[in-house]
């Protein structure tokens, strides 16, 4: 029988590939089977294309026939079909069987509807193969948004970068389906150390494994309802796994080492301190050369505190491995490196520019429980790339096909057990971080700008005028020089070494913006990328609070179980644990870096003005002979 439905709102498309649709509307479906929640089909206007599968009511009428012969349960193959189905034809063997041409004329007229392959967005979005829909693994599980910017600096070698991918992994997802990770062999405890975690539910609008999609039962009816999913499938929620995590779509196995522990401290949720810490120093920037002096780069040397063994690595390192980071892990604020530069990249002055940038980038790194514990990060730090190729290449390979992204990340979380939010305490803890991390990062913008323009000044405007004050002082001692007395020349002397004072000066002025203002900016720019970071961390948990409050909405109405509303809170509240974790982690860190830079900062200008007050004392004392 032909597939058909009802449309039961509105819909108006807004992208290529979707269609729109009017209330109590007729379409055709090309199959009931939805993909992330949308359904393709063919409207009363001969458009085809998709729509949202929570906007139509499937009509099953039962029609006469056997199930071989487009009765109940024949799938529909053509997405044309008339609305009644082809006229049922007397029994004959297959080979005698030739329908005339003009059964089939609708199929082969395509051109009446859009095609369907112009609907292919970029990103982690859906990708058609004709009347197929087949969504990417990101799309299905998440993924990160972040790619390594392209035409940098340091381009990839041949020899470093492989070309293996995530979707190269034997068991990537195709076919738009999710892998069966339910069979005997992988139920409960699997191999030492590795459990099987899975949220799966029925709660998602979309069925797996062929199964028919959520019917419409009478509003009285219990678990007619489900949580809808979000229709832009480019939201920070949707790409980095949040939502099919909070519906109960992740499932995977997680190793003991894998765990991500959130505790209870003092002041809240709080991620669990590193057993371990260490430091990393970054120094001896080296220019070093390779294809016969054809291509060169700069190398940086790289000692961890807790292996003692010196590894280098060159900024394109770097890059390849905030990519990773920012990939694997949604809800953390990953810290950025310092800016690219296209030109110049070989000048002292930018390369000791950068390698300030890059102790920042590191001290973060290493200060972030999570963070300095992951597998990728100490790879990073302990893999000699130089004199072991092999082992650095398979720890690359091994990263770029981490299982634990997007939904699955969620998977590693550990919470405090049986610790319940309170859903409007954690609304309002995080409207209230959404507001200062605003009003911080306005701060931090006039800060920087402003000590940038007292640095300029600094540099060439107060040096200027110290020295033309310093000119001046010389002039008159030399005029005072043509007095020729004798009693005169010591006057003359003291007001020439004044001069040169007010030139010494000048000097110190325009070297003092090194040692106490670039510093301060280094650590805005710093904090500019983690707060840059904070409104997708922030979208993520909205998203899932607003989860919440669907469910809790369609329980109060008697359409969902409770038990299914509890398990979506659940895994909203590991969300919620994670976030306030996070938040928690920056104010220390915060807290920890302004004292420091602040201090930093007096101290050199306590010291500088204690050299200005020097050069001052000792023109003074040239007085005392006159």
């Amino acid at each position: 029988m032909a597939l058909r439905a009802r449309a039961l709102y509105d819909f108006r498309s807004e992208n290529p590939g979707e269609i729109s649709l009017r209330e109590h509307e007729v379409l055709s479906l090309c199959s009931e089977q939805d993909i992330e929640g949308w359904l393709e089909g063919i409207n009363s206007r001969g458009d085809r294309g998709l729509f949202p599968a929570s906007y139509v009511q499937v009509i099953r009428a039962p029609e006469p026939g056997p199930a071989g012969d487009g009765g109940p349960g024949a799938p529909a193959r053509y997405a044309n079909v008339p609305p009644g189905g082809f006229e049922p034809l007397p029994a004959a063997p297959p080979t005698s069987f030739k329908p005339p041409p003009e059964a089939f004329q609708p199929l082969l007229q395509p051109q009446q509807a859009p095609p369907v392959s112009t609907f292919q967005p970029t990103g982690a979005g859906f990708s058609y193969g004709g009347s197929a829909l087949q969504p990417s693994p990101q799309q299905l599980y998440g993924g990160g948004g972040y790619q390594a910017s392209q035409g940098s600096d340091d381009d990839w070698d041949d020899e470093w970068d492989d070309s293996s991918t995530v979707a190269d992994e034997p068991g990537a997802l195709g076919s738009g389906a999710y892998p069966d990770l339910d069979g005997s062999s992988s139920g409960g405890v699997g191999a030492a150390g590795r459990y099987r975690l899975s949220t799966r539910s029925d709660l998602s609008l979309g069925s797996r494994s062929g199964s028919a999609p959520p019917q419409h039962h009478p509003s009285g009816a219990k678990s007619s309802a489900t949580v809808s999913r979000n229709l832009n499938r480019f939201s920070t929620f949707v790409k980095s796994g949040g939502e099919a995590f909070v519906l109960g779509e992740a499932s995977g196995f997680v190793k003991d080492g894998d765990k991500l522990c959130v505790v209870l401290g003092p002041y809240g949720p709080e991620w669990q301190e590193n057993p371990y810490p260490f430091q990393c120093t970054i120094d001896d920037p080296t220019k070093q050369t390779k294809f016969k002096g054809m291509k060169s780069y700069i190398s940086y040397k790289l000692v961890p505190t807790h292996t003692q063994v010196p590894v280098h690595r060159r900024y394109k390192h770097f890059d390849w491995l905030y990519a990773r980071l920012a990939e694997k892990f949604p809800v953390i604020s990953v810290p950025h490196l310092p800016e690219k530069q296209a030109t110049g990249r070989f000048e002292e002055d930018f390369i000791s520019k950068r390698r300030k940038g890059l102790i920042w980038w590191m001290n973060h790194m290493a200060s972030h429980p999570v963070l300095a514990q992951c597998d990728v990060f100490q790879h990073f730090l302990t893999c000699p790339s130089s004199t072991d190729e092999k082992a650095w290449k398979q720890g690359k390979r091994k990263a770029e096909k981490d299982e634990m992204v997007g939904a699955n990340f969620f998977l590693t979380l550990s919470t405090p057990p049986a610790a319940a939010l309170d859903l409007q305490e954690v609304e309002s803890k995080i409207e209230g971080f959404k507001c200062f991390t605003k009003k911080m990062d306005d701060s931090a913008l006039q800060l920087n700008h402003t000590a940038n323009e007292f640095a300029r000044k600094q540099v060439t405007g107060f040096k200027k005028e110290y020295q033309r004050v310093g000119q001046s002082f010389r002039g008159l001692s030399q005029a005072f020089e043509l007095d020729q007395q004798a009693f005169s020349a010591g006057l003359n002397q003291a007001i020439a070494f004044t001069g040169d004072a007010y030139d010494a000066i000048g000097e110190l002025f325009a070297e003092q913006p090194r040692q106490d203002l670039d510093p301060v900016m280094d650590l805005l720019a710093l904090y500019q990328g983690h707060l840059a970071n904070f409104p997708d961390i922030i979208h993520v948990q909205k998203g899932a609070l607003t989860k919440v409050k669907e469910s809790r909405r369609h329980v109060e109405e008697g359409k969902m179980e409770v038990q299914k509303a509890d398990g979506i809170q659940d895994r909203c509240n590991t969300i919620s644990f994670a976030t306030l974790a996070e938040i928690h982690h920056f104010h220390q860190i915060r807290v920890r870096d302004f004292k420091s830079q602040m201090q930093h900062f007096l101290q050199q200008q306590i010291i500088f003005f204690q050299k200005v007050t020097q050069k001052l004392e000792e023109a003074l004392h040239k007085y005392d002979s006159v």
